[in-house]
């Protein structure tokens, strides 16, 4: 029971020490010295009646940095092309972009993507999800990022909202993931493409290096371009970066534990869930995180007091690690005492769409449309 109890805190330690390179690493880039050139904030958008004129309103409102806005309506069959047209009317900065039907093996906000960035003018281009609402000098502060570092694509996750159970119980494995167990000053220092990672949701990408490359197009079958696309720029060449996101933008991903399960389970087998990484990662997950409470209990019951004092010590540099990047990300507090459920629903997630390719079940649906289970 030691020997376990030593091993799971082993486990426990490896992303704390990460988690504190990273967190020191990882700033908040700042709009100085100040931004050239246009910047084109892109937003595919299908079916966000209800929160794309917020949206749009947030990136307008852009400071330090000349923008334009477009938005890709993505056969809508709600009101959103109409509240763009409507605010366009009195904002030459926007334009509404028609999306074109989903052509045969493209995923739909990559289709939605490709339609943006051959519609912008921008020397940079700044692709954000329609539910994510930029800070004022957001924009300004990636693109002066950009100009400083030489990265042709910067990107950083946005303050995670979360305001349900089934949030907190999903979305903090975005940020624990990528602080635990991405070394960012290796990536910053090497190109190799394993150690590319973006957030899709807020992604800047200097236009020439995108059409050079072919952007979401050399992509196109992806549903998760915040791993891909870095890659693929990477693998072109280029350099790749990562700031710190959550005072640049906010984002809501989901509103319920089903949203959530639903979305991450989609892009689930390009990033976690095949037959040789998900072993791995469960290992690395279950074993630091969760182990330690059910080792804990069965020590003092067991009355092993060394098994236990370990398993206890395990147990808080896991929860240490989780109140570390919970105030770096800005995330509710709420997420600490529930990290090692969080990790058991991250599991569950990853596990439940590995199983369900293996049975040949049906294809991933998200936004009305599905998509093929294995990987594309």
């Amino acid at each position: 029971m030691v020997t376990l109890a030593l091993i799971s805190l082993v486990l426990a330690l490896l992303p704390a020490v990460l988690a504190a390179v990273n967190i020191r690493s990882l700033a908040a880039p700042e709009p100085i010295p100040a931004a050239t050139g246009l910047v084109s904030i892109l937003i595919p958008a299908r079916n966000e009646a209800a929160i794309i004129a917020g949206t749009v309103q947030a990136a307008l409102a852009s400071e330090g940095v000349a923008v334009e806005v477009l938005v890709g309506d993505d056969q809508s069959t709600d009101a959103t092309a109409a509240i763009v047209t409507g605010m366009a009317e009195s904002e030459p900065r926007l334009r509404l972009v028609s999306v074109p039907a989903l052509p045969e093996g493209w995923t739909g906000k990559n289709n939605g993507c490709v339609a943006l960035a051959a519609a912008a003018r921008g020397e940079r281009l700044l692709f954000i999800d329609a539910d994510v609402t930029l800070g004022p000098h957001a924009a300004a502060a990636l693109s002066a990022h950009a100009e400083r570092s030489g990265a042709a694509l910067v990107s950083g996750v946005p303050r995670q909202v979360m305001r349900s159970l089934g949030e907190m119980l999903t979305v903090p494995a975005i940020n624990f993931l990528l602080l635990g167990f991405l070394p960012i000053p290796l990536m910053r220092q090497r190109p190799d493409v394993s150690l590319a990672a973006a957030c899709g949701q807020l992604v800047m990408v200097s236009a020439d290096a995108y059409r050079e490359t072919g952007g979401h197009g050399a992509v196109r079958a992806s549903l998760h371009d915040g791993v891909m696309l870095p890659r693929m720029l990477r693998a072109s060449g280029f350099r790749t970066d990562l700031v710190a996101g959550a005072t640049l933008a906010d984002c809501r991903m989901y509103s319920s534990f089903g949203q959530a399960w639903a979305g991450f389970s989609k892009n689930a087998r390009e990033g976690m869930a095949t037959p040789r990484a998900l072993p791995v990662w469960t290992i690395l997950l279950f074993g630091g995180h969760v182990l330690p409470w059910p080792l804990l209990a069965a020590a003092l019951a067991a009355g092993r007091p060394a098994a236990a004092l370990t398993a206890f010590a395990a147990g808080v540099v896991s929860l240490g690690t989780r109140a570390a990047i919970t105030r770096a990300c800005a995330e509710p507090l709420a997420t600490i005492p529930l990290h090692p459920f969080a990790i058991t629903t991250a599991l569950a997630i990853q596990w439940a769409a590995l199983v369900r390719e293996a049975r040949g079940q049906a294809p991933a649906a998200w936004k009305g449309r599905s998509y093929p289970v294995g990987p594309h």
